[in-house]
């Protein structure tokens, strides 16, 4: 079942964020999609949830307000799977065919080819994230273990992806760079993975605000997979 709630006073993506976090904290909400432009927010809940629920949690908020819902079964058709996650698979697609041009020429192909797909990750992923840093920031905090209790840690952790992405490129400190990173995506999987196994249905923040991709096992392979990297390289160290 869904409901929409009509919500005044979102005028920018970290609007939807915060909107997406708050009433995502209701109890039976399953999931929320934002829409500053028609000023409602989607919900999906267990169970009718009166309109009182929605405005308590926006009381600390006097930039917004929640009124009239309504309830409607869910009978909309959902996307693909392919076209839901379209854009994070044409962006590893490109990566990795880059890395393996840059790699195929050189001895010790398959140790350059992890190093060039880690460089190429962490710069690209890190670029979509600073396109709109403050709604990543927003987004992140509703899942990442570390983030929702130092929120601040959202925007570092960006820049912490751009300098992995150039020490990857550099080669500076091979070592260091794949500790560094089992250390880093090895504890952000935790915050994936528990979201997912409780089947939050809140959107990853991987690629920023740029895309709505949800919330799914894709995301921990991302995340395990710069782990398993990072292991292999220092193997060959």
């Amino acid at each position: 079942m869904k409901q929409t709630i009509n919500v005044t006073g979102m005028t920018c993506e970290a609007c939807e964020y915060k909107i997406q976090h708050l009433f995502s904290g209701i109890s039976g909400v399953k999931s929320v999609i934002p829409d500053r432009n028609n000023n409602i927010a989607m919900v999906e809940v267990e169970k009718n949830i009166p309109i009182s629920a929605f405005q308590e949690v926006l009381k600390p908020f006097a930039k917004y307000a929640a009124s009239e819902e309504k309830y409607t079964q869910n009978t909309e058709e959902t996307a693909s799977w392919f076209e839901t996650y379209k854009p994070i698979l044409l962006i590893f697609a490109f990566i990795t065919g880059v890395s393996l041009i840059a790699s195929i020429p050189h001895r010790g192909a398959g140790g350059l080819f992890m190093n060039n797909f880690m460089a190429g990750f962490f710069l690209v992923f890190s670029f979509f994230k600073l396109l709109n840093l403050k709604g990543f920031a927003e987004s992140y905090v509703m899942y990442d273990v570390l983030a929702k209790k130092i929120p601040v840690w959202a925007y570092i952790y960006v820049f912490v992806e751009l300098g992995l992405g150039i020490a990857y490129l550099t080669r500076f400190e091979p070592f260091f760079t794949n500790i560094i990173t089992i250390i880093v995506m090895g504890f952000s999987s935790i915050g994936v993975i528990q979201s997912v196994l409780n089947k939050k249905q809140i959107q990853c923040a991987c690629l920023g605000a740029v895309f709505n991709l949800p919330m799914s096992t894709i995301t921990i392979i991302e995340d395990l997979l710069m782990v398993a990297m990072s292991g292999a390289m220092l193997l060959m160290i």
